[in-house]
C-alpha cells in the first residue's frame, strides 16, 4: 500500500528565485492560457517553462562533460536508484573547508556501489532560507579533499548527492577566476590549515580542474547538486533507500529532478 511507508522529500525548493549555477539560464515561468481566457486561450491554466537543466535540485548526467557518454534518458531507471547512505558533515563544515573520505567514512556505514549523500549544511544559505546567502551558497561551500575522487571511483558509487552548489570545491572550478578575492581568502585558510605553499600545490588545475565532473562522468559516476537534507534521525549518518527521478529525456545532458529517500524499504 502507498501509505506503508514513508518517503522523505530531499529536493529543494523550484521557482523563478531559484538561482542558477553561476553564469547558466535561470528558470523562467510564463502562462500562455488562462482558465478565464486570458492570452489567447480559454478553459484551462497553461504554462511554458524555459529553464537551463542546472537550476534547483538536478542529477548532471554522463553527457553532461563527456561527449561519448550517455544522456539521462538512455539511463535505466534502477541506475537512478537503490541503498546508499547519507553523512551528516554539517557540525565541523564550514567555508571553503574540505571533506575526506576518511572523515566520512568515520561518521556512517559507506559500501562500495552504494549512493552516496553529503550534508555539508550550506543548504542553510540557499536562496529560500533565512540565513539566504547566494555568495556562500555557491562561492565558499565545502568540497572533496584531493584524494575524495579516486575513492569514488573505486567505490563505484552510483552516484553521488550535495546538499551545496557543486559537488567540485567551487575553488577547483570557473568560479575561482570570477571571484579572486574569496579565491585568496580560500587560498589563505588552506595554506593556514594544512601547511602547503598554494592552492595549486595541493590542487594542480591540470588535474583538479572540475575533477568531480571531468573525471568520473567517464566512468559512471555522476552527481546531483542543491539538494535539501531535513535534519532527521531516520536519515543522517544512516544507511536507507534512495531514488533519483529525472526527466526521460533522450537528449538530456542533465535534468531537474525529485530526490527521495525511503526509509522503511529493507535495504538487505
Amino acid at each position: 500500500m502507498a501509505n506503508s511507508f514513508r518517503m522523505i522529500d530531499l529536493t529543494q525548493r523550484l521557482s523563478i528565485h531559484t538561482p542558477p549555477w553561476p553564469s547558466y539560464v535561470p528558470l523562467q515561468l510564463q502562462y500562455f492560457k488562462r482558465i478565464a481566457g486570458a492570452h489567447m486561450g480559454q478553459g484551462a491554466n497553461g504554462q511554458i517553462l524555459t529553464t537551463s537543466n542546472h537550476v534547483g535540485t538536478h542529477i548532471d548526467g554522463e553527457i553532461h562533460f563527456f561527449a561519448a557518454g550517455r544522456t539521462i534518458g538512455e539511463m535505466e531507471l534502477e541506475e537512478f536508484c537503490g541503498p546508499g547512505v547519507v553523512v551528516d558533515l554539517s557540525d565541523v563544515m564550514t567555508d571553503y573547508d574540505l571533506y575526506s573520505p576518511e572523515l566520512l567514512m568515520d561518521r556512517a556505514d559507506i559500501r562500495k556501489g552504494d549512493i552516496l549523500l553529503i550534508k555539508t549544511g550550506y543548504q542553510r544559505y540557499a536562496w529560500d532560507q533565512p540565513e539566504s546567502d547566494e555568495v556562500r551558497y555557491f562561492v565558499k561551500h565545502p568540497g572533496p579533499d584531493k584524494d575524495f575522487p579516486q575513492w569514488a571511483m573505486d567505490m563505484e558509487f552510483k552516484w553521488i548527492g550535495v546538499d551545496c552548489g557543486s559537488a567540485d570545491h567551487p575553488m577547483n572550478t570557473i568560479i575561482r577566476d570570477w571571484h579572486p578575492k574569496l579565491f585568496h581568502e580560500a587560498e589563505k585558510k588552506l595554506i593556514e590549515k594544512y601547511g602547503v605553499q598554494s592552492w595549486d600545490e595541493m590542487f594542480p588545475p591540470d588535474k583538479f580542474y572540475q575533477i568531480m565532473h571531468i573525471d568520473l562522468f567517464p566512468k559512471g559516476v555522476i552527481h546531483a547538486e542543491n539538494l535539501w537534507i531535513p535534519d532527521d534521525s531516520l536519515l543522517n549518518n544512516k544507511r536507507v533507500w534512495i531514488g533519483c527521478f529525472p526527466l526521460r529525456g533522450i537528449e538530456l545532458e542533465s535534468s531537474m529532478c525529485r530526490i527521495v529517500a525511503f526509509p522503511d524499504v529493507p535495504l538487505d
